[in-house]
């Protein structure tokens, strides 16, 4: 289960550390792409991928090309290097609006990689009294 909170700079080269309890679980070899609502990227062991792009693929052709097209068109099949960097392609440094410190945030079956001030922003504007009561109406 990928958990944690770290916080690490963009490198001149685009690369950025991905902390070690993180890569045992997702693997030798991950992916990361755009995430569709928000501007982060999201992280997925390769088998956590296929299970995520999986209902994609059941949905209408139209639908399903258009999101799979843009998944795919961007992402990253990432090795870390042998001091647990990987490099993030250029594209996917603009749409996450990375600009120098990145957090890496484990999310369960992912993670997610966010510019800092945006992730920042994000959590000081999380309302835990509408979470709650969100999670009420869904009985949990």
């Amino acid at each position: 289960m990928l958990g944690g909170e770290y916080r690490h700079g963009l490198d001149a080269k685009n690369r950025i550390f991905i902390p070690s309890k993180l890569r045992e679980e997702l693997g030798q070899s991950f992916v990361v792409a755009k995430d569709i609502r928000e501007k982060c990227l999201k992280v997925y062991s390769l088998s956590g991928w296929e299970n995520y792009i999986a209902p994609l693929k059941e949905q209408k052709r139209k639908l399903s090309e258009k999101i799979m097209r843009f998944l795919h068109a961007s992402m990253v099949q990432a090795t870390p290097d042998s001091q647990g960097r990987i490099v993030l392609p250029q594209e996917l440094v603009e749409y996450s609006e990375i600009e120098k410190n990145v957090v890496v945030v484990g999310c369960g079956g992912y993670a997610e990689i966010w510019a800092e001030s945006a992730y920042d922003q994000m959590k000081n504007e999380v309302d835990i009294d509408e979470m709650i009561s969100e999670l009420e109406e869904l009985g949990l």
